[in-house]
C-alpha cells in the first residue's frame, strides 16, 4: 500500500523512499558490497599463505620443519579467516541479489540476523589476529624468563610469511569490523525517527 511515496507491507517498517533517501541507500549498498568482496578476498589470501606456510631447517644431523600447525595461533587464525570469507562471500552473494532485485532491507529478524553475525565475524577475527600477533612477537623477541628461543633467527622465511598472512588478516578484520558497522546502521535505522514517517490517512489511493 502507498501514502504518498510511504511503502508499507505487511511485516515490514514503513520507510520514507525520498531522493535523498535513495540515493544514500544506493551508496551504503554500494559501499557494504566492496568491504565484504575485499574481506571475502584478503581473508582467503591469508588463509592460503599461512596453510602454505613452511620452512626445511637442518640442524646437524636433525631436519627440523616448521609449518603452521606447530603454533596453535596460527590454526586459531586459519579457521578464523576460512569462516570469514565463506560468510563474507555469502553476504557479498546476498547484496549483489539484492542490488539485482533493487529491494531495501526493511525486516527487522534479517536485520538482527545479519548485524549479530557481522558481529561475530570481526570480534573472531580480532581475536585470531591479536593471538597471532602475540606468538609472532615471542618468536622474532623470544622470551627469557622461560628460556624461548627467538625461532625467527632460525626459521626466518617461515615467520616473514606468517607476517603477511597476518597483515592480510588484520586488513580482512577492518573490513569486517566498518561492514559491521553499516550493518549496526542498517538495522537501528529501523528504529530511529528520522527515517520512518507516518502515513498521512486524509490522502489515500
Amino acid at each position: 500500500m502507498s501514502y504518498l511515496g510511504v511503502e508499507s507491507s505487511p511485516g515490514n517498517v514503513s520507510v520514507f523512499h525520498g531522493g535523498k533517501m535513495k540515493l544514500i541507500d544506493r551508496r551504503l549498498k554500494l559501499t557494504e558490497l566492496l568491504l565484504r568482496c575485499s574481506a571475502t578476498v584478503l581473508a582467503l589470501l591469508a588463509l592460503i599463505l599461512i596453510v602454505t606456510d613452511t620452512q626445511v631447517k637442518q640442524i646437524f644431523t636433525i631436519e627440523k620443519r616448521a609449518k603452521y600447525t606447530d603454533m596453535k595461533s596460527l590454526v586459531f587464525l586459519v579457521v578464523a579467516n576460512g569462516i570469514a570469507a565463506a560468510y563474507s562471500l555469502l553476504q557479498s552473494v546476498r547484496c549483489v541479489v539484492g542490488s539485482m532485485k533493487g529491494s531495501v532491507l526493511l525486516n527487522k529478524p534479517l536485520a538482527w540476523a545479519i548485524f549479530l553475525g557481522d558481529q561475530a565475524m570481526a570480534y573472531m577475527s580480532v581475536a585470531a589476529i591479536a593471538a597471532s600477533a602475540e606468538s609472532g612477537l615471542i618468536g622474532i623477541r623470544g622470551e627469557e624468563k622461560l628460556q624461548w628461543m627467538k625461532l625467527c633467527n632460525m626459521f626466518g622465511k617461515f615467520c616473514n610469511r606468517a607476517a603477511g598472512g597476518t597483515s592480510s588478516a588484520l586488513l580482512a578484520s577492518v573490513a569486517m569490523v566498518f561492514v559491521s558497522c553499516i550493518s549496526a546502521f542498517s538495522l537501528f535505522r529501523l528504529y530511529g525517527g528520522a527515517t520512518q514517517r507516518q502515513p498521512n490517512l486524509a490522502v489515500m489511493k
